[in-house]
């Protein structure tokens, strides 16, 4: 019988199956080694075929091939990366200014890798009710960044009516996968878009100005409509991905020669560099460079995109 994974603990896996049940299931050792090198051979957003046994026990055997995935470099030394959840729609990346301060390296981190995957993404910027005047001013130069570049963003407020509206239209009819650091709020807006205590919502750590973890593993929620209880739009079904809160985001499956691919504006100048072959560190001719140089290219971006080349040539881990 087919199903869909919708929560992941490490362990086990919730499929719901096609009858509507939902059911408990596991992988057999084997299936872990068949040429898949990440932490989780299966991840929420898959869909699988189940082998139901007699026992009561249920096996997952098979994965659908996937339409995409987000994927980061994983801590575990022993494997390359873990995906974080599987056939998107779009994402939506919950970023703060501060309390905590997002890094725009983590922002383009995340935005190169989904870039690699041809997933969407919206820039949501939370907090803002939180915000001094220089903190809004901040929040205008990341948009004007972002959109100059082709990105959607928001900046909002998870205690704005309003706001909330806004992202759960953006959401319907939509498998969305929800991302970013420990403590953006990313709980706080799942349980706003619900009208409920869906998770459980934490507090930043006074100490380091970081979030402290709510969400331990990644779960898929059936979201409620605008204008109805049935959670669909044209026949499709609203769902929400949460994940537990990301500190870093590793390269992974990148080569060196690619990776100016994933950053919209330096693929374009990079045409226009002396090599083909340019990775736009010190080669002579290099566009990009001169553009960084002239301020066409913003500096942070330019970071960004050595960073994850660093990532690409040394296989390591940021």
């Amino acid at each position: 019988m087919k199903g869909l994974v919708i929560k992941s603990t490490g362990s086990s896996f919730a499929v719901l199956m096609e009858d509507g049940q939902t059911r408990e299931c596991h992988v057999k050792g084997n299936f872990r080694i068949r040429g898949i090198r990440t932490t989780n051979p299966v991840a929420v957003g898959d869909n699988v075929e189940v082998e139901m046994l007699g026992d009561g026990t249920n096996w997952i055997k098979a994965i659908e091939p996937r339409r995409n995935y987000i994927i980061r470099r994983s801590t575990n030394l022993s494997k390359e990366a873990h995906i974080l959840a599987t056939n998107l729609d779009q994402v939506l990346l919950l970023v703060t200014v501060n309390h905590p301060v997002t890094s725009l390296t983590f922002i383009d981190r995340f935005l190169a890798t989904a870039e690699a995957y041809r997933v969407p993404v919206v820039v949501v910027i939370n907090k803002m009710d939180l915000m001094n005047e220089q903190e809004r001013q901040t929040v205008a130069e990341w948009q004007g960044l972002y959109e100059a570049l082709g990105y959607t963003t928001m900046a909002i407020s998870t205690r704005n009516p309003r706001d909330i509206e806004q992202i759960c239209a953006l959401l319907q009819g939509k498998t969305t996968l929800l991302s970013g650091n420990s403590g953006v709020g990313k709980s706080t807006l799942l349980n706003a878009l619900f009208g409920e205590e869906k998770t459980r919502t934490g507090i930043i750590s006074t100490s380091h100005d970081k979030g402290m973890h709510t969400t331990t593993f990644s779960e898929m929620y059936l979201l409620p409509s605008l204008n109805s209880k049935l959670s669909t739009l044209n026949g499709q079904r609203s769902w929400l991905i949460d994940t537990p809160g990301v500190k870093g985001f590793g390269g992974v499956e990148m080569d060196k020669y690619e990776v100016s691919h994933y950053f919209r504006e330096i693929f374009q100048v990079g045409r226009e560099c002396k090599y083909g072959n340019c990775i736009h560190l010190n080669e002579p001719g290099c566009a990009v460079v001169k553009a960084v140089e002239e301020g066409r290219i913003a500096l942070s971006r330019y970071e960004s995109y050595i960073s994850l080349l660093g990532d690409a040539e040394e296989s390591k881990y940021r």
